[in-house]
């Protein structure tokens, strides 16, 4: 396919410059008050703020961030056309009560867990955690009691989602130990593992005391004649004595910290004792014990509440109180710590609902204004949105909206994979394999994901992505066909293609570019079909900004 390189050029690198019931406090009046806090603590009065985002670029950036995917072309149109001063907020709470909205975000915490995993076969209980998820997140189910469900699960992992953590690190006691305090607390008690944390307070015995609640865990495969799959439980009467076989998941009576010097030697019996608070258990209590207090002192602690939110903002503003989000704590410093702390604790007073916060941050100036390129080190935070590469299931999403085509299996782009699940037995979807090309940690700093060379070579050449950005022939006309035939005014066309793609009109400089490309090649269908090539291809595409 033939594309000018200054049309191309200038698309891919001039573009990216329900209402919770048991709320204590209205969303609209908790967002003000984060605003206003903000304003306080950073100053932001003497700072220079960007504007408010445009309409149709809020639109699309609120799609993206509540239900994963772009609006199409109608949703735009009619949105920029209300006259309504509220239409933002009445748009929010019908996408938070849209049931995509746990589907996108089901999906953003399957990658968190699954993205650091150590068992390659983790993915087999990729789809019942995001079955199980999104039936959470969408009948607003507190995130404490979803937390308390991942640290308590037992169960095969095709029909447990919670069972994830601990099968994506292989049943074993330390990486499980580690991954629970990252994700529920933001805190990096892993560090201390071998020696005293480098940088917090943690000490190695308290990294190890957290450990002694998971010894008994187990992991074991389950092979029939029907199904293979593993099964999470526990082990309160083990055979093996001493330090547990934590590689062969087998679990263990108590957990021993190690002799770094001896290797050889058994090590110390550690009591399980929470971290941040002192609480222990007796040596000999069962798992369904050790787990379930593990459960209550995580979520009852203010760090609970923090990561999340930390979390949260970080994904919707593009940056968080702290950076990176996974890695908080009372010897890291907030960038507005009365502002973390006040969202947090409205957080808990309003049942830990992740539904409540998303449209509570998204109700806010600092969610609201234009978006920039990440700030220096020395600047005031949060003056700007920031433009967020897609994560994989919202490009996916966008592309099959973006060229009108069903998810099915016959959609696969092209892409492969040998993923260790897939020999296992692991419903090996178009999806997951676009997400094993495309995909990310969300919990990396967004400035350290980067493109590839493949990614943009399989966004380009992938023959079925070509075929779908084709007009088709008569006989079999693809969505792109069908609008060659149905709108016959070159400009109409033009705006509509930038609606279904971008989610907005072109600027007059973009509609005079295409319209003058048309009129060069001479040929509608092959300059339609090269226009939209490159919106597809585009920066501006590929980011919610």
């Amino acid at each position: 396919m033939r594309v000018p390189k200054t049309l191309v050029l200038g698309l891919l690198f001039g573009a990216i410059g329900s209402v919770v019931a048991h709320a204590a406090m209205p969303v609209g009046e908790t967002a003000r008050e984060v605003d206003r806090l903000l304003a306080i603590e950073l100053h932001a009065q003497t700072a220079d703020l960007a504007p408010r985002a445009a309409d149709a670029i809020w639109l699309r950036r609120v799609w993206l961030d509540t239900v994963g995917d772009i609006p199409s072309p109608e949703h735009v149109t009619a949105f920029v056309l209300d006259p309504d001063p509220k239409k933002r907020q009445r748009v929010l709470a019908e996408l938070v009560a849209n049931p995509q909205f746990g589907h996108n975000w089901a999906r953003y915490f399957r990658d968190v867990v699954l993205y650091r995993r150590v068992e390659e076969r983790a993915l087999l209980a990729g789809d019942s955690m995001t079955a199980w998820l999104t039936d959470e997140f969408n009948k607003g189910t507190g995130w404490d009691k979803v937390a308390s469900e991942f640290i308590t699960s037992t169960g095969d992992v095709r029909e447990n989602g919670a069972t994830a953590i601990i099968f994506a690190q292989d049943g074993r006691t330390e990486e499980t130990t580690a991954e629970i305090a990252r994700i529920f607390l933001g805190i990096q008690i892993q560090c201390a593992q071998c020696h005293d944390h480098p940088y917090d307070r943690w000490q190695r015995e308290e990294f190890h005391e957290l450990a002694a609640f998971f010894p008994r865990t187990t992991l074991r495969p389950v092979n029939t004649a029907t199904k293979r799959s593993f099964e999470v439980g526990f082990n309160d009467n083990p055979r093996i004595r001493g330090r547990g076989d934590n590689a062969n998941r087998t679990g263990a009576p108590e957990h021993y910290m190690p002799d770094l010097d001896n290797p050889q030697d058994p090590g110390t019996r550690i009591q399980p004792k929470f971290f941040l608070t002192g609480t222990q258990l007796d040596y000999g209590t069962p798992d369904a014990k050790r787990r379930g207090t593990a459960a209550q002192l995580i979520t009852e602690s203010p760090w609970f509440a923090k990561a999340m939110v930390n979390r949260m903002w970080s994904e919707l503003v593009g940056e968080g109180f702290y950076e990176p989000v996974d890695d908080i704590g009372p010897d890291r410093e907030a960038s507005a710590p009365e502002t973390i702390d006040y969202l947090a604790k409205q957080f808990a007073e309003n049942g830990y609902d992740l539904k409540w916060l998303v449209q509570v941050i998204a109700s806010t100036e600092a969610y609201a204004r234009e978006s920039r390129p990440r700030r220096l080190p020395d600047d005031v935070p949060f003056t700007a949105n920031v433009a967020q590469p897609l994560r994989a299931d919202q490009l996916y999403n966008s592309l099959l909206s973006a060229l009108s085509i069903s998810e099915t299996e016959q959609t696969p782009f092209g892409f492969n994979n040998n993923q260790g699940a897939k020999a296992y037995g692991a419903r090996i979807t178009p999806r997951l394999i676009f997400n094993t090309a495309f995909g990310y940690d969300p919990s990396e700093p967004r400035e350290s994901v980067s493109g590839s060379i493949p990614q943009a070579l399989a966004m380009m050449n992938t023959p079925q992505l070509n075929l779908a950005m084709s007009s088709g022939t008569s006989r079999r006309p693809t969505a792109l066909g069908k609008m060659l035939a149905g709108i016959e005014d070159d400009e109409q066309l033009v705006t509509e293609l930038y609606l279904k793609t971008l989610s907005r009109e072109p600027t007059d400089s973009e509609l005079g570019d295409a319209l003058a490309y048309g009129q060069s090649v001479g040929d509608r269908n092959e300059a339609t079909e090269d226009l939209l090539w490159a919106l597809i291809n585009s920066s501006e595409f590929s980011h919610r900004r």
